[in-house]
C-alpha cells in the first residue's frame, strides 16, 4: 500500500481517540484493538499499513520446535515484512505463551518494520524493549508460542482483540491504545478528524477563556460560525 507524505504526516497528528469519534460517526464502532497497550509508557506514536499474521490454539503436532523451520513460520513471515508496516497478530488473546522474543522483535527492526500491535503478549521482555520495535501488547510471559499457540499464516483477514483486521488496513496507535481504519474510507476518514483535531483545538481555547460546555462542546450553530469565523480571520 503506497502511502502519501501528505497523508503519513496527518496521520500522525492526531489521536485515536479523534479517530474513534470520526469512525463511530461513519458508523464504524468497533475499532479499537481490546488488550493492545504500549509496552513502554514512551512508545512513540504508530502509524502504518497492517501486515496480519495469525495463530489458532496449540496442536501438538503442530506446535513443535520443529515448526520454526517451517516455510509456514514467523520467521519465514517476518522476511517478507516490508518497511514501514505495523505487524499486527492474532494471538486469540492468549496471555501465557509469548509470540516474539527480543531476537525476532531485533529482526522486525532491522527490516524496518514500524512496530507490533497484538491481543497477545511478548517474551524476553527486556530484550524486546532494547530492540527499540514499537510494541503494542498485552504484556509479556515467558513461555514460547508454541505452549498455547500454533502459527498458520501472514496477511491474511484477522480478528485482533476482538476487531476484523484486513491486510493494509491503517493501524495508528497512541498512548489510548490502537485503532483500525479501513484502508477503503482512509481518505475520507484523514480529511474528517483533522478538521475534528482543529475544531476541538478551538474549544479547548473556548474553554480556557472561560466558556461553558453547553452549546460548546458539541458547537451549535452560532459557536460553530464563530469557529469558522476564526478560521477566516487566521487565513
Amino acid at each position: 500500500m503506497d502511502l502519501d507524505a501528505k497523508t503519513m504526516e496527518a496521520l500522525s497528528g492526531i489521536t485515536t481517540a479523534t479517530l474513534t469519534t470520526v469512525l463511530l460517526k461513519m458508523g464504524l464502532r468497533n475499532v479499537w484493538l481490546r488488550g493492545a497497550k504500549p509496552l513502554h509508557p514512551d512508545c512513540k506514536r504508530l502509524v502504518g499499513p497492517a501486515f496480519t499474521l495469525r495463530f489458532v490454539p496449540a496442536r501438538e503436532d503442530l506446535a513443535t520446535p520443529e515448526s520454526w523451520c517451517s516455510p509456514i513460520s514467523t520467521r519465514a513471515a517476518i522476511e517478507t515484512m516490508p518497511s514501514g508496516c505495523v505487524v499486527v497478530v492474532d494471538a486469540m488473546g492468549m496471555t501465557d505463551a509469548g509470540i516474539f522474543g527480543d531476537i525476532l522483535c531485533q529482526r522486525m527492526k532491522v527490516r524496518g518494520v514500524a512496530g507490533l500491535v497484538t491481543d497477545g503478549v511478548v517474551r524476553d521482555l527486556a530484550g524486546v524493549l532494547q530492540t527499540g520495535l514499537h510494541v503494542w501488547c498485552r504484556g509479556a510471559a515467558a513461555p514460547p508460542s508454541i505452549s498455547g499457540l500454533t502459527f498458520v499464516n501472514w496477511q491474511e483477514p484477522i480478528g485482533c482483540g476482538g476487531v476484523a483486521v484486513f491486510p493494509d488496513d491503517m493501524i495508528v496507535a497512541d498512548e489510548d491504545g490502537a485503532v483500525v481504519i479501513p484502508s477503503a474510507i482512509l481518505n475520507a476518514v484523514v480529511d474528517a478528524a483533522v478538521e475534528q483535531e482543529k475544531l476541538e483545538a478551538w474549544i479547548i481555547g473556548e474553554v480556557y477563556a472561560g466558556a461553558s460546555l453547553p452549546g460548546l462542546y458539541p458547537p451549535n450553530a452560532e459557536n460553530r460560525a464563530r469557529f469558522e469565523a476564526s478560521r477566516s480571520n487566521k487565513s
